[in-house]
């Protein structure tokens, strides 16, 4: 039995954290969303544990900003440790990080998606599909159509100008579009465990990373009352003889988690991989997410990269479906964002390639050179990665640092300036406004101490324009104000407003 088309701007399958963001986020902008989702329920165990200050930021303008600090505890840090227990990196957290958020959030990932769930519901612009299953997607040049299952095997049919699959690592929309991935071969097995202690207990760091070569271990938080311990298999190991509760509350027992001090919520084997999507655009159909790239645990960044990829792509959606900027525009969503997460996956591999070593000899030689190289002292998180190339000015790339000043201003681009207004032109400003931006003059006594007179003063510059997901897309010396906004207008494409 076939039922009627339901219709939408965007199809969104999947409502993880990614695909719950993007349909949040163009939901704002106003466009009509339907997001497809496999699971009835919030799928209940939890996969990320963390987010870094800068996904906070990127959340926070998808609605749920409020409500992080209910479902989220600041890290305080995060070490490595060798064999014989000395520190081998050390990175400190602070609860007032450069982008206005801690620099580091743990949480129980199942409480962060019901978060975004009840944003959605209040979004009168998204409806979201439980229960369904994509089994075929068609696309022509006025749009796509999905065609899904329910429990029953009915079949219902979706029709909207773009689809976009977040359906996860073994993604169906990935497969239907015939993408092929690149895949490193870097890839080991681990037995995770999920554990709820009895009675608080402090652990400083929140986060530890345990390089020692009888057993690769990696204990880190996972929001208020649960913690997660990953134990690597080791050579010679199978994953069906680590795949149990017993082995899990052996390798537990050491850290005093037993039976008698806490509950094992879950255990398993789980394959870490190092992929990414060689196309991240097939016609109307896109990728993100999971469905785009898989990245080894160690450096935490696998849904901040997803919820990166769907700020990025939805103020470029949401330009391109309000004809705004030509479809071209989403052309650089593959070119920015496999390049920076092509980048995430390659550091994983390396931070793995560390840790993973079980051989006492290599082991060694590994901590000696860490401490040769000045190994052990504290240090701060390293600043978010800057775009290389895509829709930017030239030197342009920057994740602009605002604090909180996101709270006052309208989500879209920001054009931040210090030259007088008639700088910009009437007709400039009314493109400007049309695609949704934001003017600010900063006279000379405006954010002084470490904000944007300080960022224009560092670069020479009298402007900076920031996109809506805060990069920068370029800057301008003084009088060079009303080139950088034209700039900006005509790479849209000539379906923007001429003002």
């Amino acid at each position: 039995m076939a039922f009627l088309i339901s219709r939408a701007d965007v199809l969104v399958v999947g409502c993880g954290p990614s695909g719950a963001v993007l349909a949040s986020l163009l939901a704002r902008r106003g466009h009509r969303v339907i997001v497809l989702e496999r699971h009835r329920e919030v799928f209940g165990l939890p996969r990320a544990t963390s987010f870094d200050g800068e996904t906070a930021r990127l959340l926070a303008a998808a609605g749920v900003g409020a409500g992080l600090s209910g479902i989220a505890v600041p890290a305080t840090g995060y070490q490595w440790r060798g064999a014989d227990g000395r520190v081998l990196l050390d990175i400190a957290f602070s609860d007032a990080g450069r982008y206005g958020w801690p620099d580091a959030n743990t949480m129980h990932q199942p409480a962060l998606e019901r978060l975004l769930g009840a944003a959605l519901a209040a979004e009168p612009g998204v409806e979201v599909r439980r229960g369904l299953s994509v089994v075929d997607i068609s696309q022509n040049d006025d749009g796509v159509t999905a065609i899904a299952e329910d429990e029953s095997g009915a079949t219902h049919t979706f029709r909207a100008d773009w689809l976009v699959g977040c359906d996860g690592a073994n993604s169906v929309v990935r497969e239907l579009a015939a993408v092929p991935m690149t895949d490193l071969g870097f890839s080991f097995e681990w037995l995770l465990c999920d554990v709820r202690l009895h009675e608080p207990r402090e652990f400083v760091p929140t986060n530890l990373q345990l390089c020692d070569p009888a057993r690769p271990t990696t204990l880190v938080g996972s929001g208020r009352d649960r913690r997660r311990w990953e134990f690597m298999c080791l050579p010679g190991e199978s994953a069906a003889e680590m795949d149990d509760a017993e082995t899990a509350w052996r390798l537990l027992a050491p850290h005093g988690v037993t039976p008698r001090t806490a509950e094992l919520l879950r255990s398993g084997v789980y394959r870490s991989h190092a992929r990414w999507a060689q196309q991240w655009r097939q016609g109307r159909v896109l990728l993100a997410g999971d469905a785009a790239h898989l990245m080894p645990p160690f450096a935490g960044q696998g849904m901040c990269s997803g919820i990166r990829d769907v700020s990025n792509l939805s103020w470029k959606l949401d330009l391109v479906l309000g004809g705004r900027a030509d479809e071209r525009l989403l052309d650089t969503y593959t070119l920015e964002r496999r390049a920076h997460t092509k980048a995430a996956v390659l550091a994983s591999v390396k931070l793995g390639r560390v840790i993973c070593v079980t051989d006492p000899a290599a082991a060694a030689d590994r901590d000696a050179a860490i401490r040769a190289n000045g190994g052990g002292r504290r240090t701060s998180p390293p600043e978010a990665t800057p775009l290389a190339t895509g829709f930017l000015q030239p030197g342009g790339g920057d994740v602009i640092v605002t604090g909180r000043f996101d709270d006052l201003i309208a989500s879209g681009f920001l054009l931040i300036t210090t030259e007088e207004p008639d700088a910009v032109s009437a007709a400039q400003r009314a493109s400007l406004s049309g695609l949704g931006a934001t003017v600010v003059h900063l006279g000379p006594g405006d954010h002084e101490d470490g904000g944007y007179l300080d960022y224009l003063r560092d670069r020479g510059a009298a402007s900076v324009l920031i996109r809506p997901d805060y990069h920068v897309y370029g800057t301008a010396a003084a009088g060079a104000t009303g080139a950088l906004v034209t700039g900006l207008l005509d790479r849209l494409g000539p379906h923007r407003p001429s003002g």
